[in-house]
C-alpha cells in the first residue's frame, strides 16, 4: 500500500510541476503587436490594469541598441526580446493593458516610429521565441 501512495504522490507532484512549467510562456505572442485596436473596439473591451509597472522599467536595454535612422532588425528585435521576454506571461494576457502600456513606454523612451517592432520582429506562428533570451537579462530586468 505504501508504494501505491508514494506513486500517487509522485504522480500528483509531477503533474502539478509540469503544469506550472507549461503555463510559463516562452513566446511573445504575435497578438501583442495588434493589441491597440480601434477606439470603437477599445470601448467595448474592458481591460484590467497591468500588474507589471512598466513606468519604472529601464528601457536602455532597447534604446542603447535599437537606433535610427536605419533600424537594424537584428539589434532592435533582440533588444526588444531581451526587455520583453521576462514579462511574456503578462504581455501575452490580452485581458490586460500590459502590451499597450509597455509599447507606450518603449515609444516614449525611444521615440520609435509607429509599428517598428510589429513590422520588424516576427519569427513564426507562435510569436517571438524567448527560449534563447539570456537568463541574466531575465533576472535583472
Amino acid at each position: 500500500m505504501t508504494s501505491l501512495s508514494h506513486f500517487l504522490y509522485f504522480f500528483l507532484f509531477s503533474f502539478f510541476f509540469l503544469t506550472g512549467l507549461a503555463s510559463s510562456s516562452i513566446f511573445l505572442s504575435n497578438e501583442i503587436f495588434e493589441s491597440r485596436g480601434s477606439a470603437g473596439r477599445a470601448l467595448l473591451e474592458s481591460r484590467t490594469s497591468c500588474s507589471v509597472e512598466f513606468e519604472f522599467k529601464n528601457y536602455t536595454i532597447i534604446t542603447s541598441r535599437c537606433k535610427g535612422p536605419k533600424f537594424s532588425p537584428v539589434a532592435c528585435c533582440n533588444s526588444f526580446k531581451d526587455f520583453a521576454c521576462p514579462y511574456a506571461d503578462a504581455i501575452n494576457d490580452m485581458t490586460t493593458d500590459c502590451a499597450i502600456t509597455m509599447f507606450s513606454y518603449i515609444n516614449l523612451h525611444g521615440h520609435y516610429p509607429p509599428g517598428l517592432f510589429a513590422n520588424m520582429c516576427r519569427e513564426g506562428m507562435l510569436g517571438l521565441d524567448c527560449t534563447n533570451v539570456d537568463q541574466a537579462t531575465r533576472i535583472s530586468n
